[in-house]
This record gives structure tokens, C-alpha cells and sequence, in this order.
């Protein structure tokens, strides 16, 4: 059994999953409730995640997040949502309670209040530090260079898999803007018979190469994690060339591997039940 989530600032998911992973919760729960924590906390809004992420051009927090069983594939999602600090969790009830997989905006929002979620004022998902950067933005055009997103992968004693992945997304990006983090196949992918992959980075590039299909794919025809997550980026990089763009990939298999391939130094949190540790690590940038 095991657990991986992006970037350094997933410490605290990766050990909730390892909790909750070792008294038998399922990996549904085990993602949902660990990136809760980190949606919700407005100190790590600031690495483009959930409350504290920094809005949009108008000023409004606008989150994208889904969710994805490996079994029975079942796919949930919620994009350009505003007003609730847990959107994965809207997610999941996409996923479960509507006939949809996708919902949207106002229609999002709408959805999340029939499901019981508190709808907050856009101050109360701002932080004084993603104020700051807005006044700035809007006063001096000052942007801010950050393309984080948490992805959490877990996979549980049951032997099920599940992706996860949130996001404030891109700051100061147009209202309605969607990147890659909340369609399938693109910024996160789980199939039973393979396991599961997350990307991160520019959303706005990644999504035009659907590449956590694609890590997952090669899984299944028997490529390792590492092996596919580095087919893959060598792919993105071929076609790309000099353009290439801020981009990261986690995958884990049914074995409970891990691989990991990016465009750029991309740190990542680890938890194995073969060691019952947890890990930190940093992966180079790939380079053709």
C-alpha cells in the first residue's frame, strides 16, 4: 500500500493518507479527506491551492479539482468554482450524486449549495498574502510566477486506487479559465488495471497532450511508473522543443511504484507500507 502527492507542501496529506490507509479506509476517502487539509488551509493557498490560492482577474477565488477511481473508473469534477474551500469534495459528490461528470461555474456553485456545502464570501477564501498580490496586480500589472497544483495518489488494503487533484489555478487568469487539472486523462487518470498518474505545472500546455492517459496506458502494457512517466515527458519534450514548459508527472502501479518525471526540478512525498516511511524526494528535470 502507498501514497504520493506533488511538491513539497503535500507532507501533510501524504501522512493523513498513511493514517487513515493503515486503519483500512478506502483511497476515496483517504484522497478527499487529505486534501481537505490542504484546501482548506489558507497557508497553502499560495501554492495555488483551494483557500489563500490567488483569484482571478476580477478578483474572484475561482478552483478547479477531480477525483478518480481505479475501479470502477468512476470520474467527478467541479471547475471555476468560487465560494467553497473544500471543491474536491464537490467533486466526489459530482461523482456520486449527479448524473454529470463535470460541472461548472454557476452551475458548480449551485450544485455544491444542494449538497449542503457552505457558500463563503470571496474575502473569507482570500488571504491577506493573495490580497496583497492582487492590489499589486492590479495597481503595478505585477504577476506572480507559480503553476502548483496538488495531486494526491493513494492506494489502499482493499487493493483500489484513487487520483486526486486541486487547484486555484492560474493567477490572475481570466474568469472561467479551466486548465488541465479537472479533465480526465489530462491532469489526473486511475484504471484498476494499471494505477494512476497526476500532472502538474502549466495547465494551459499540459492539457493539449492528455498525459496522465497516457502514463497510464503504457502501465498497462507494462512499463513501470518511472519508465512511463519518463516516455512520456520525452514525448511532450520532442514535440515541444525549445517551447517546453513548466511540467511535472507522479504515477503510481498496483504494486504500489512510484515514478516520477518533470520538465523542471520537482520535489514530491512518498509513503511506502514496505517500509512504513515517508519520504521526500527531488526529481531533475528531464533532459533530451
Amino acid at each position: 500500500m502507498a501514497a504520493v502527492g506533488t511538491w513539497t507542501f503535500s507532507l501533510p496529506a501524504v501522512e493523513k493518507m498513511r493514517a487513515l490507509i493503515l486503519e483500512g479506509v478506502n483511497s476515496l476517502d483517504c484522497v478527499e479527506k487529505a486534501m481537505s487539509d490542504v484546501e482548506n488551509n489558507p497557508e497553502t493557498g499560495p501554492y495555488i491551492v483551494g483557500r489563500g490560492g490567488y483569484p482571478n482577474r476580477d478578483g474572484i477565488v475561482q478552483c478547479d479539482a477531480a477525483i478518480m477511481e481505479g475501479h470502477p473508473g468512476r470520474f467527478g469534477a467541479v471547475a471555476a468554482l468560487a465560494g467553497v474551500g473544500t471543491p474536491l469534495a464537490v467533486a466526489r459528490k459530482v461523482m456520486e450524486n449527479s448524473p454529470h461528470s463535470m460541472l461548472v461555474g454557476s452551475g458548480a456553485l449551485a450544485f455544491a449549495r444542494e449538497q449542503g456545502f457552505s457558500i463563503e464570501d470571496n474575502a473569507d477564501m482570500m488571504s491577506e498574502k493573495s490580497s496583497n498580490a492582487y492590489q499589486m496586480f492590479c495597481e503595478e500589472d505585477r504577476s506572480v510566477k507559480a503553476h502548483d497544483t496538488l495531486g494526491l495518489i493513494a492506494l489502499d488494503l482493499h487493493g483500489n486506487i484513487t487520483v486526486g487533484v486541486s487547484t486555484s489555478g492560474t493567477p490572475f487568469k481570466y474568469p472561467g479559465r479551466v486548465g488541465d487539472s479537472p479533465l480526465p486523462g489530462c491532469g489526473l487518470y486511475a484504471d484498476i488495471r494499471a494505477g494512476a498518474a497526476a500532472a502538474t505545472g502549466d495547465g494551459d500546455k499540459i492539457l493539449c497532450y492528455c498525459p496522465t492517459f497516457h502514463v497510464v496506458q503504457l502501465m498497462k502494457q507494462g512499463f513501470s511508473p518511472a519508465a512511463a512517466c519518463h516516455s512520456v515527458i520525452q514525448d511532450i519534450q520532442h514535440q515541444a522543443g525549445k517551447n517546453m514548459f513548466e511540467f511535472g508527472l507522479i504515477a503510481m502501479n498496483m504494486k504500489g511504484e512510484v515514478g516520477v518525471a518533470s520538465s523542471v526540478p520537482f520535489p514530491y512525498v512518498v509513503w511506502s507500507q514496505s517500509t512504513n516511511t515517508i519520504h521526500q524526494f527531488q526529481q531533475s528535470p528531464y533532459s533530451p
